[in-house]
């Protein structure tokens, strides 16, 4: 994967100004998430509902014990694979699923994977996401993100807001 960017660095801002979202606000969460180390049951169906409603009833199968103790390895490991990778042991939690939860609530920058932000990054999404293809992915947007003086949430708006107004429907 060699990830670079269809626009502009100084094209991502006003990009990102004009995101629309109808999406759950997950800011609210972050301190208590932050401050405890862990994703409560319910917190993490939040996530699931801003990212897909399609596995709500996969989450719904983890009990909550599963979720706090995972999600608190998660997000207190050094290990980068490890802070990914076992997310992916809850029910319901994928590689795009387990982004959105290190971007929100990790104290290090984290983009999330979409195909939408793939595209901006002529990126083709991989049949089956590994922890190279992840690894290379985190590295390019936090370059990005450092080249462009933007936070990682605002670049991800960019990205997927740039994929939004250009990338032809398949």
């Amino acid at each position: 994967m060699k990830p670079r960017l269809r626009c502009k660095i100084v094209d991502l801002k006003p990009l990102a100004q004009r995101y629309e979202s109808d999406e759950i606000d997950l800011s609210g969460l972050k301190e208590g998430i932050r401050d405890r180390g862990y994703l409560t049951k319910d917190e993490l169906r939040s996530v699931a509902r801003w990212k897909s409603h399609r596995v709500d009833h996969l989450i719904a199968r983890n009990s909550e014990e599963f979720v706090r103790e995972i999600t608190a390895i998660a997000l207190g490991a050094e290990n980068e694979r490890t802070r990914i990778e076992i997310l992916t042991l809850l029910d319901g939690v994928q590689w795009p699923m387990a982004s959105v939860i290190l971007h929100f609530f990790h104290q290090d920058p984290y983009p999330i994977i979409d195909f939408r932000a793939l595209w901006t990054l002529w990126v083709d999404k991989p049949s089956n996401y590994n922890f190279d293809f992840w690894q290379s992915y985190v590295d390019c947007c936090r370059s990005i993100a450092h080249q462009s003086g933007l936070d990682m949430r605002t670049l991800d708006q960019a990205l997927w807001q740039y994929s939004k107004e250009n990338q032809k429907p398949t």
